[in-house]
């Protein structure tokens, strides 16, 4: 089960503030920001009894400095998510999932109707981390990014199919779609403001 969200932004002004060797006092302002957000999800975690072997504030430090400790913790991916959350837009909820799996079966009908495999719901939403980050020892939670240049052809892939899907497939196409028409439009808005906010972020947790 999770709760799927999705926010736009610049990945580059994220990465930055991982790799920066002198940070400007916008970045640390950012940064206690983030901060702030990984102590929080450390505390909502231990309301729901969850430990977590690396907590997310000592996650973030990590990604700050040498890089992760282990290989498999959710808690890098927790920390990532909350430089992204600082720096990207407010999020757009994509609801409740009570089968995350179910994105597959989604992809292979919509698949078999035309609809191009890097382009469908799980290869969108599954495709992991923009940077290398430890597996979280599940399936829950994971990330993936998805280059808002490409959200009208993803609008007109769907779009093209909606029409001979099973209604339960159609139902969970059109809650990617709706927003992803909204994304076409601000992208084609963002290109005309020179702006650089180009790349889709999915959270699933």
């Amino acid at each position: 089960m999770g709760n799927l969200e999705m926010s736009t932004g610049d990945m580059r002004v994220v990465i930055r503030l991982l790799t920066a060797v002198e940070r400007t006092p916008e970045q640390e302002r950012v940064l206690a920001v983030a901060r702030d957000r990984c102590a929080r999800t450390d505390a909502r975690l231990a309301d729901h009894g969850i430990t977590l072997g690396v907590p997310v504030a000592r996650a973030l430090e990590e990604l700050l400095a040498d890089g992760p400790s282990t290989d498999m913790e959710p808690g890098y991916r927790y920390a990532f998510q909350s430089l992204v959350a600082v720096n990207f837009s407010d999020t757009y909820d994509l609801g409740h999932w009570r089968r995350p799996s179910w994105f597959h079966t989604v992809d292979e009908e919509m698949t078999r109707h035309g609809v191009p495999a890097d382009l469908a719901p799980a290869a969108l939403l599954f495709a992991g981390p923009p940077i290398r980050l430890p597996h979280p020892g599940d399936a829950l939670p994971c990330m993936s990014t998805f280059p808002a240049s490409r959200a009208a052809e993803l609008v007109r892939a769907y779009e093209a199919v909606l029409g001979r899907l099973d209604p339960e497939v159609r139902e969970t196409a059109q809650v990617l779609l709706e927003p992803m028409r909204v994304e076409a439009g601000e992208w084609e808005r963002t290109k005309r403001a020179g702006r650089t906010e180009d790349t889709v972020f999915f959270w699933l947790h």
